[in-house]
């Protein structure tokens, strides 16, 4: 960022994960490590390590509704993303406070499941996500599995398979402004490269990077789309700034073995530019 430059304001509406791997901690060292000034609205409660996820409290959604606008009546915020909401009345409520604050860019990462393979959306919620919370949204960006059950079908398995859930998946967007699908492709089999797709209806790019050799991958999502929050703000160009945030998680992913944080899955080096 240039000089006299106005530092963005971002917020990240999700969960707590104790270990510091993913949800708001993870976002909030994502956005710093950015260039963006990070904001952090509580939306759910976990028990969790590096190993897996012992337990789920949620947070009442009128308080996470409250938080919101206490935080918009005061601070101006640039861009806003989502991570775990878990529950449905609270996925509501917060599609229901940024419809009426209206952030000039929203990502939505439907956090569904755990690295560890723990569930941290109640299935009943999914269509109040797809349908009150995707409209909403600058740009999505569901992996594999969460893309099959965000349309109710099976996870894909091929590159030719994927361009055509990103074009479904853009369709249940509003058609108004720029509405864009990242869709994360680490999850097909096989292959040196970990291959995303990013569609706006009638673009459709693919970002490339090569496959890490690492076991530290906890929060890869997370991060992702909290540097994407972080990097809208500042180039405003939704190309670009996906490139940026690719290439920020790469080289956390192939930094992360400097890290010694527990026994499973260990996060992405967030701070790999400046330790």
């Amino acid at each position: 960022m240039t000089a006299g430059r106005r530092i963005p304001n971002v917020l990240t509406i999700a969960g707590v994960d104790p270990s510091g791997g993913a949800g708001i901690l993870a976002d909030v060292k994502t956005m710093s490590a950015l260039g963006a000034y990070g904001c952090a609205v509580v939306a759910a409660l976990t028990a969790q390590n590096t190993q897996g996820v012992a337990d789920v409290a949620p947070v009442p959604p009128a308080f996470v509704a409250r938080q919101i606008d206490t935080l918009f009546a005061d601070v101006r915020i640039d861009a806003v993303k989502t991570g775990m909401l878990g529950q449905q009345p609270v996925i509501a409520a917060v599609a229901e406070r940024l419809d009426r604050w209206q952030p000039a860019h929203f990502v939505l990462d439907p956090v569904m499941v755990a690295s560890s393979g723990d569930l941290l959306l109640e299935h009943g919620a999914v269509g109040t996500l797809r349908e009150a919370l995707l409209p909403l949204a600058t740009v999505i960006t569901p992996n594999l599995p969460e893309a099959g059950v965000l349309l109710d079908e099976r996870p894909v398995e091929t590159v030719k398979e994927m361009r055509r859930v990103a074009e479904r998946l853009r369709d249940k967007m509003a058609y108004s402004g720029q509405r864009w699908v990242l869709l994360k492709g680490g999850h097909l089999p096989g292959g040196e490269a970990a291959l995303d797709l990013l569609h706006d209806g009638d673009r459709m790019i693919e970002l490339a990077a090569p496959r890490l050799d690492t076991k530290n991958t906890h929060g890869t999502g997370c991060t992702l789309s909290a540097a994407l929050a972080a990097l809208l703000p500042q180039i405003d160009d939704v190309p670009e700034a996906a490139r940026r945030a690719k290439a920020y998680l790469t080289e956390a992913l192939r930094h992360a073995d400097r890290l010694d944080i527990g026994q499973g899955h260990g996060p992405v080096h967030h701070f790999h530019a400046w330790w």
